[in-house]
């Protein structure tokens, strides 16, 4: 009889010996999966910070260069505009120097571009009393012809005259049409009578035919 009880005593034992370590295991095993889904979570989380960090910086990084660009390209574009409006004043400072004003088309269609100078002087004259053109050989006709000749920058001995005669039916003004003997210059001048100093330049064509007065 006392040896069924220590049998069963022992077994007992060995019941609960076997349930401690069955539970041991079991929460050791639970513990394990805690840690486990915790070191997960971190890992997922701590990549997505760093991800998202670098993201920020990168974004950073390209806006810095895009504000870079564009005031590299602001830059770029006043310096342009600077050094055009310096151009244009120094054109401008060249036409007020020589007086020249030069000037695309014309009067008409056959007119390239137009010429008008300042600085132009009467080509001086001979002549004394009163003033009256003349379109025939002599006097007048020689001065017209040289103020042509000053206007255009033409040779007289490198010039042909096409046409000179009166200009809008005023007597003190004619205008002429001339060209280089090779007929590469072609103009059409005006020119006006200055009492005292002679046959003065005021505009000067050139022009694409002669056959057009």
């Amino acid at each position: 009889m006392s040896k069924e009880i220590n049998n069963e005593n022992s077994t007992r034992y060995q019941q609960r010996s076997k349930r401690k370590k069955t539970n041991l295991i079991l929460n050791g095993l639970i513990i394990a999966v805690i840690l486990l889904i915790g070191f997960v979570s971190y890992s997922i989380f701590h990549t997505n910070d760093e991800n998202n960090a670098d993201k920020k910086q990168s974004s950073g990084t390209n806006t810095g260069q895009e504000a870079t660009n564009d005031e590299t390209a602001s830059t770029t574009e006043s310096d342009e505009a600077t050094n055009e409006e310096d151009t244009q004043v120094d054109e401008e400072a060249a036409e007020s120097e020589n007086g020249e004003m030069v000037t695309e088309g014309g009067s008409d269609s056959n007119v390239v571009k137009t010429i008008e100078n300042s600085s132009w002087e009467p080509v001086g004259t001979t002549q004394t009393g009163e003033h009256v053109a003349s379109y025939s050989e002599g006097v007048d006709w020689k001065e017209q012809v040289k103020a042509l000749s000053y206007a255009t920058g033409l040779d007289s001995n490198n010039m042909t005259v096409w046409f000179l005669g009166n200009n809008n039916k005023d007597p003190q003004k004619s205008i002429g049409t001339v060209s280089s003997k090779d007929q590469s210059e072609k103009y059409r001048v005006y020119i006006e009578w200055v009492d005292g100093s002679g046959w003065k330049p005021t505009k000067v064509e050139e022009i694409k035919d002669l056959n057009i007065r």
